[in-house]
């Protein structure tokens, strides 16, 4: 545990001391979001303005140190604090809707947070407290994970959007897709894994491959996002195909949300 306080989730250890400072995170309120900006491709002059943000879970150590979700994730993921990380992630995403009644926000969850009894909770006093807030709010769902429990998945969904939650299927064509299950659930945006948008503009495969799936989109209604956009080339080439929105580092690392985070976005950003 001495090791832990000094400098957690280092290379070296274990799944065990990972969870353990985790926990210690989440009791001591060091948990925050990353936002990385996500632009409309329907901009004016060729000004990429935000139409939303997504937030990535982070845990600041006590020395004051970021630590990005790929250093825990996988020690937490399914386990029950799974389910309070995401909870700690919603609370986190609510403070900044009521911080900045501009901001429209996406955050991830994991397959069994939609199920989990708190987490729905804070949902519920969301919903009842602010009406405005909860329509600025996405809930990203992995594809791999809506399929778990399609059924249940589908009523949840249902029951969050009749209250103004919109949702996102993030990673689209990561997994085995089911077109079928596309249509059921009826996502309000579908999120492109970015393996399809990176080197687009020389890849052919990968050009009919997003020309298909933006037509679904576009067919479904649903806001069709490429994700992982790195190059000018590719957003120009993205742009053109008539994607709705692009996300990546070409406009912007995904930063601590410690300000309003209201504007357009910018190439370079302090990565957190």
């Amino acid at each position: 545990m001495p090791r832990i306080q000094a400098d957690a989730f280092q290379s070296d250890c274990s799944p065990e001391q990972i969870r353990a400072a985790v926990v210690a995170a989440i009791a001591e309120d060091r948990i925050g979001l990353s936002l990385q900006p996500v632009v409309s491709t329907r901009s004016q002059n060729g000004d990429h303005h935000v139409g939303f943000y997504e937030g990535l879970i982070r845990i600041m150590t006590p020395q004051g140190r970021v630590v990005p979700a790929a250093c825990f994730i996988d020690a937490v993921s399914g386990t029950p604090l799974m389910q309070e990380l995401d909870c700690a992630a919603l609370r986190c995403g609510i403070a900044l809707l009521a911080q900045d009644p501009g901001l429209r926000l996406s955050i991830n969850l994991s397959p069994e947070s939609l199920f989990h009894s708190p987490y729905s909770r804070i949902l519920q006093q969301l919903v009842q407290n602010d009406q405005c807030q909860a329509e600025r709010l996405i809930l990203e769902i992995t594809e791999q994970a809506a399929m778990i429990r399609p059924v249940a998945t589908g009523k949840a969904m249902a029951r969050w959007r009749a209250h103004g939650i919109s949702f996102a299927l993030d990673d689209f064509g990561a997994g085995q897709t089911s077109l079928g299950h596309l249509r059921a659930f009826r996502f309000d945006i579908l999120k492109v894994d970015g393996t399809y948008a990176t080197n687009i503009a020389r890849d052919k495969d990968k050009a009919a491959i997003m020309r298909a799936i933006n037509d679904l989109a576009t067919h479904f209604d649903m806001l069709c996002v490429a994700e992982h956009v790195s190059s000018p080339e590719d957003a120009a080439f993205l742009t053109d195909l008539g994607v709705d929105c692009l996300q990546g580092y070409l406009y912007g690392r995904p930063r601590l949300a410690q300000a309003p985070m209201l504007g357009h976005a910018t190439q370079q950003a302090a990565s957190a």
